[in-house]
């Protein structure tokens, strides 16, 4: 059997996407920045897609902006937003978009609070009200993360931000959230997506820039996308992002509460496993997300063993799948270095089912129980249970 559970790190491309790509990948060739016919064509669609992917996310056209990607767009908005001296306030569980681009800055003539979580990934709140006892400059946190899941509750995190200090610029990077759960521009500054995430094509997302908000441009070139990102526009991958975030946003309920059954029954099944642990909070977390840990037994084991029986599925974060590091994200909710080298993400879809979770179910209860053996400390081990074998 074949599964595809590495949803976090991209999606397949929904029919409706490639459907509304295909003439601007033959035909509709011409560049939106010409003044002839198919020019004028290719400028009308990629006008259409932004008031799309406007309404979408609640937003005005003139406030969406396209980028090659999730990464560019959380590099724009930090690199941009934060003022030679400023501080930003950002979290120690950021995606590494964010989290590098904040150590660059840190480096730079910047200041940079990076505010701990507790062991479900959720920031301390004692902590981000020490944070802002002094004026941001920005507060970037991300609306839910990539590796564990975890919902972090930006809207209430952002309203306490504008409450105390309300000429502070928000952003978030909401890569994993868009076309998955219900997203609130209500307090939000600036906002990161990317296509590929939910079902849209590779290569291409979008900033979200309030109105209001004077953002100056990370590239300079031919003055594309209103003077704020130059560079020719990719019009058949703006236009699979719109069919994309279209689709996703109309079904969301739908899609999410059927993802959500699959992934409870995915978690309860894998931690009737001996010794093994879910990363992230059980219940405020992504719909297709579930994340864990096992005792004796490294995840990159299991992402091969489970890659030897047709099961795609990761080791936390697929954008760092090739570093030794250990996962800042687990360390970060208190796991040990020696344990945060390896967890097991699986990470559902709506086209996922009950069949494939249970072959999933019955195929990590397998491994796991092959490595276990092998190791010699195993027996012993067995023979001094405890609740969990790390302490924060």
């Amino acid at each position: 059997m074949f599964v595809y559970a590495d949803n976090a790190a991209t999606t397949k491309l929904k029919n409706s996407a490639l459907d509304a790509m295909l003439p601007w990948l033959t035909d509709g060739y011409g560049n939106a920045s010409g003044f002839y016919s198919i020019a004028r064509d290719a400028r009308r669609a990629v006008e259409d897609a932004r008031k799309t992917v406007a309404e979408a996310m609640g937003a005005r056209p003139e406030e969406i902006y396209f980028t090659s990607g999730g990464t560019e767009a959380d590099n724009w908005a930090l690199k941009c937003a934060l003022p030679e001296g400023g501080t930003l306030i950002t979290t120690e569980v950021e995606h590494h978009a964010v989290l590098h681009t904040a150590q660059y800055l840190g480096k730079n003539r910047r200041q940079v609070i990076y505010l701990p979580v507790d062991e479900k990934g959720h920031v301390i709140e004692d902590e981000m009200d020490r944070a802002l006892e002094q004026p941001p400059a920005l507060v970037s946190i991300m609306h839910a993360n990539n590796e564990i899941g975890t919902i972090l509750g930006v809207n209430e995190l952002f309203a306490k931000v504008k409450t105390r200090w309300p000429k502070a610029l928000t952003h978030t990077d909401a890569v994993q959230a868009v076309g998955h759960v219900p997203v609130s521009l209500e307090f939000v500054d600036m906002l990161s997506m990317s296509a590929h995430k939910f079902g849209g094509p590779k290569g291409v997302g979008a900033l979200y820039i309030r109105r209001g908000v004077s953002l100056p441009p990370l590239l300079h070139g031919g003055g594309h996308e209103r003077g704020k990102r130059s560079s020719t526009e990719n019009v058949a991958g703006i236009v699979g992002m719109a069919a994309a975030l279209r689709e996703a946003v109309n079904k969301l309920d739908i899609a999410a509460g059927k993802t959500k059954r699959l992934r409870d029954k995915l978690i309860d099944g894998v931690l009737a496993i001996p010794y093994s642990f879910l990363n992230g909070d059980r219940e405020v977390r992504l719909p297709g997300n579930a994340s864990f840990i096992f005792e004796g037994v490294e995840g990159e084991s299991l992402v091969l063993g489970l890659d030897a029986k047709g099961v795609c599925a990761s080791s936390g974060s697929a954008c760092s799948s090739g570093t030794l590091d250990p996962s800042h994200v687990l360390m970060a909710i208190g796991l040990p270095q020696e344990v945060a080298h390896g967890s097991l993400r699986l990470s559902l879809s709506e086209d996922n089912t009950e069949e494939e979770v249970a072959y999933m179910i019955e195929a990590v209860a397998e491994i796991v129980a092959r490595r276990r053996s092998m190791s010699p400390l195993w027996d012993e081990r067995e023979q001094k249970p405890t609740e969990r074998f790390w302490s924060k």
